[in-house]
C-alpha cells in the first residue's frame, strides 16, 4: 500500500479527516451545480496538488463514488507511482487523445488500481506538444465521454505559472481547487495564479493548504478568506 494515500494508511488521522472535509466541503460549494469533475492545480511545482488529489480519490471511493483520477500533467506526472501502477510507453493520456474514437476500448489505456473504485489514467510518454493535445477536439471528445461513466473525475494538472496546460482543463471542470504549500508558497504568486484563472474566464472555487500545523490556523483562515473566499480550505500535515 503506497504510504502517499495516507488517507488509507491512517484513516484516523487529523489529515484523513481534513480530506474528508474537502470533500463534504466541495459538495457544498456548488448546490445547484453537478460537481463531477474537478481540478487540481498549484502555483508551482512542489506543492502537494498530486498528493492531495490522489488521497481526496480515496475519500470518494469511501463514499461508494465510482472515481476516475486523470493525469493531465503530460511533463512531470506522478500519479503512476503514488498508486504503484505501470506508466506504459504504448497507453496512458497522450496516447489516448492522439488516438481516440469514441469506441475505442478505454481500458487499453485506463488502469484499475488495487482500490476496485478508482481507476487511474496516467500520462503515457510526455508528447512534444502537451497543450495541443490538451487542446484538441479528441480530448474534448473523450472528457464528455468519461463524464458519462464516472461519478468523479480528478484531472490532476500542471502548476499554473508559467503552463497553459490547466487553463486549458478547466473549460471541463465543475470545480478548480488551488493546492499551496505552507511557508514555501509566496503570497505573490498565488496573486499570480488568480490573475491567470481570471484571464482564462475561471474561477478559484478553494484553495487547500498543504503541510500547514495547526498552530497556523488563523493565519491561512484569513489568508483564503480575504483572497478568494475559499470553502475548501483544510490544514493538512504530510507524514
Amino acid at each position: 500500500m503506497s504510504t502517499d494515500l495516507i488517507i488509507n494508511v491512517n484513516p484516523k488521522s487529523i489529515f484523513s479527516e481534513a480530506i474528508k472535509t474537502i470533500r463534504t466541503n466541495l459538495s457544498f460549494s456548488n448546490i445547484d451545480k453537478e460537481m463531477k469533475v474537478i481540478l487540481f492545480t498549484s502555483p508551482q511545482s512542489g506543492d502537494g496538488k498530486s498528493f492531495i488529489s490522489a488521497n481526496l480519490a480515496v475519500a470518494y471511493a469511501q463514499e461508494g463514488k465510482k472515481v476516475l483520477i486523470v493525469d493531465c500533467d503530460l511533463r512531470k506526472g506522478r500519479q503512476h507511482e503514488i498508486f504503484e501502477v505501470m506508466n506504459l510507453t504504448s497507453g496512458g493520456y497522450s496516447n489516448l487523445i492522439l488516438n481516440y474514437k469514441s469506441n475505442m476500448k478505454l481500458d487499453e489505456y485506463i488502469i484499475h488500481t488495487s482500490n476496485k473504485k478508482i481507476d487511474l489514467l496516467p500520462t503515457g510518454p510526455t508528447p512534444p506538444n502537451p497543450v495541443e493535445l490538451l487542446a484538441s477536439e479528441n480530448n474534448k471528445k473523450f472528457m464528455e465521454q468519461i463524464r458519462k461513466q464516472y461519478d468523479i473525475i480528478l484531472l490532476d494538472c500542471p502548476p499554473v505559472l508559467g503552463l497553459s496546460d490547466a487553463m486549458i482543463m478547466t473549460r471541463y471542470s465543475d470545480a478548480n481547487i488551488v493546492v499551496v504549500s505552507s511557508k514555501k508558497t509566496k503570497v505573490e504568486n498565488l496573486d499570480k495564479a488568480k490573475k491567470v484563472f481570471a484571464q482564462a474566464n475561471a474561477k478559484i472555487t478553494g484553495v487547500v493548504i498543504n503541510r500547514a500545523s495547526v498552530k497556523d490556523n488563523s493565519y491561512y483562515s484569513y489568508y483564503s478568506d480575504e483572497y478568494y473566499g475559499d470553502t475548501t480550505k483544510k490544514k493538512k500535515k504530510k507524514k
